[in-house]
């Protein structure tokens, strides 16, 4: 987070500096709303500037407000720490889905809630007018937890080969970032309050989505300032992790794929994770915001949306808790909403339209995601129709019956059927159909590396100190080096360091479903080679496109 210092005082911060010889304070950049100072690192030869504001604190009357233009600050801000984590939350842990019965309609210590930064990391010492392209990361964490701490942007310019700027933002998580709850209400539920406001004019008091429009703002911020870092604000790429990857889908398909004007050039998805996404005035969204209401102790209030203003951050984040470990195992309950202006239609619906944000994808998924978000226990006592029926209560029982046949005959045990049925509906398909509206400039890879679980290719990306499992030179600079050559040059087939080994990356498309497989040998050899997409899968895929609107998705 940024530290106000006099201009004087800046002698005493660079003679701290000079104990570690290879560091030096950066020049000044003026933002306009602040004046910041980074620092070069000679050895890395990289400049870093951390915890820089791009909105306003998110606090008091600005909780569920979207996000406002940063504040004036005075003095030179000295930009050396990394800013607090927004409130954290966790993932479902319960054995019953709290939304079976719930048919879907028709088509005060507020200082844990500033947490509105990003990051920037510069190739080499600052040259404004450089024209560097842009790396911006968005961290996964199911829309409940994570920050900037630990996706370290020195490593995306290494891996790069020198010649981008990386910047890594954080928003707002779990029910801080997506009460979109807050506009409309379930009067079902509440209809006892008296003097509550219809829908319609709760809508005028709050926002939608939240997090992603801290994203949107981040990005706008790039694009206003990017270039006094050395960036161009016309090379972007937008890269995320699971619901990091699932922001990534939500920005390309804002506005209904029409963002205007543009923010990004092209996007990246490591395990795109797309999660049920609800029009925000269905049941089971209103049902979450009368729980937060109930647990909150506004759900007798006047007006429930200023009492729930009211109530310390710190309440808050226990609510927030209380209700997503009440989630099915493996589920996250506080996620994105149709909101019928950011995210005007469900994003399956806009990708098989085709009108989408950014000109080219490269996404890769990971062979075994679906593992850490199912219970062995609960696959042990359960039918596998009874664990999909718990998954999506939105199916009804010829639906049910559908997924069972895809999985109940191909696969051996309920354990591996609904961990394959988790990693093809959340993960894989998605990632499929996200593809085909890219059709001309569309990528895949598969990540086998063991465990080749959900999250295992993180720390090839971003190692920071910790060492990969598989801690091999050429295939660290492969993986990694195939994301830096898209984002730098708009092809990963342009190795942007020489140790690279991967082969010839093909398109992916319908005629020719060709993957890039990035794994290891028994004797621990890198093995990288392209292979066809299994038929099977895409026949799966097929089925679960179909059932998308009813997941939904």
């Amino acid at each position: 987070m940024l530290r106000w210092v006099s201009v004087s005082s800046i002698w005493l911060y660079s003679a701290c500096l000079a104990t570690a010889a290879s560091v030096a304070l950066s020049p000044v950049i003026d933002l306009g709303y602040a004046k910041i100072q980074g620092a070069f690192n000679a050895t890395d030869d990289v400049t870093e500037f951390l915890g820089i504001r791009f909105a306003a604190p998110p606090v008091g009357k600005l909780r569920f407000q979207a996000p406002r233009k940063p504040l004036q600050q005075q003095g030179i801000q000295v930009a050396d720490v990394e800013a607090p984590e927004c409130p954290q939350g966790t993932i479902g842990i319960e054995a019953n889905n709290p939304f079976q019965g719930l048919t879907r309609r028709a088509m005060n210590t507020t200082e844990i809630e500033d947490c509105l930064f990003l990051n920037v990391h510069v190739s080499g010492k600052i040259t404004p007018g450089a024209n560097m392209p842009v790396v911006f990361w968005i961290h996964g964490g199911g829309y409940a937890d994570g920050g900037a701490v630990g996706f370290d942007g020195s490593d995306l310019i290494r891996e790069a080969g020198g010649g981008i700027v990386a910047v890594e933002v954080q928003y707002r998580l779990g029910l801080f970032g997506t009460l979109s709850l807050v506009p409309h209400v379930l009067l079902l539920f509440i209809d006892s309050i008296e003097g509550f406001i219809p829908g319609q004019e709760i809508k005028k008091n709050g926002a939608l989505n939240l997090g992603l429009l801290d994203q949107n703002a981040a990005l706008e911020w790039v694009q206003s300032f990017i270039h006094l870092f050395g960036g161009n604000p016309a090379h972007v790429t937008i890269w995320g992790e699971s619901a990091g990857a699932g922001s990534v889908l939500h920005h390309i398909v804002a506005h209904r794929g029409n963002t205007q004007p543009p923010l990004f050039l092209q996007s990246m998805s490591s395990s795109l994770a797309v999660l049920n996404e609800y029009d925000f005035d269905d049941p089971i969204p209103e049902f979450l915001f009368s729980e937060v209401a109930r647990l909150s102790g506004c759900s007798n209030a006047t007006n429930v949306f200023d009492c729930l203003i009211d109530v310390p951050a710190s309440t808050l984040e226990n609510v927030n808790n209380e209700i997503l470990t009440s989630g099915f195992f493996g589920t996250f309950l506080f996620i994105p909403v149709v909101d019928g202006d950011f995210i005007v239609e469900r994003p399956m619906a806009t990708l098989e339209r085709g009108t989408v944000n950014g000109h080219g994808l490269l996404a890769v998924t990971n062979q075994f995601e679906g593992t850490i978000f199912v219970s062995p226990t609960l696959a042990a006592n359960l039918t596998l129709a009874q664990y999909v029926a718990q998954l999506v209560p939105q199916f009804n029982s010829t639906q049910v019956q559908t997924v069972v046949n895809l999985y109940e005959n191909a696969f051996d045990g309920t354990l591996n059927q609904v961990i394959t049925m988790m990693t093809d509906s959340i993960f894989v398909c998605p990632t499929h159909i996200m593809m085909s509206a890219f059709p001309k400039n569309s990528r895949k890879g598969e990540f086998g590396i063991p465990p080749g679980t959900h999250g295992s290719d993180v720390v090839y990306y971003f190692p920071g100190n910790s060492t990969p499992p598989f801690a091999n030179p050429q295939f660290d600079a492969s993986f990694a080096g195939a994301f830096l050559g898209f984002a730098k040059f708009g092809d990963p087939n342009r190795h942007p360091v020489s140790t690279i080994i991967t082969p010839e990356w093909p398109l992916f498309t319908a005629e020719r479903p060709t993957e890039m497989l990035f794994n290891r040998t028994e004797s621990f050899q890198p093995e990288i080679n392209t292979f066809e997409t299994d038929p099977g899968l895409l026949s799966r895929c097929a089925v679960w496109k179909e059932l998308t609107p009813f997941i939904p998705q």
